[in-house]
């Protein structure tokens, strides 16, 4: 038989505050890979482009 006498469920209080972190990251070191790159890329199109005037 099924019991009538049934109670809500209790909602559970935290009284600790909630504790926001704030996410910072950190690009340095993507930011120095990214230049590297670009510089090296810039480079090698320079060549490129020098190199096609000594192939005709």
């Amino acid at each position: 038989m099924a019991n009538k006498n049934k109670r809500p469920a209790r909602a559970v209080i935290s009284n600790t505050p909630a504790v926001r972190t704030e996410f910072t990251p950190d690009y340095t070191n993507v930011k120095k890979d990214l230049t590297r790159i670009g510089i090296l890329a810039g480079a090698l199109f320079a060549v490129l482009i020098i190199l096609s005037f000594f192939i005709k």
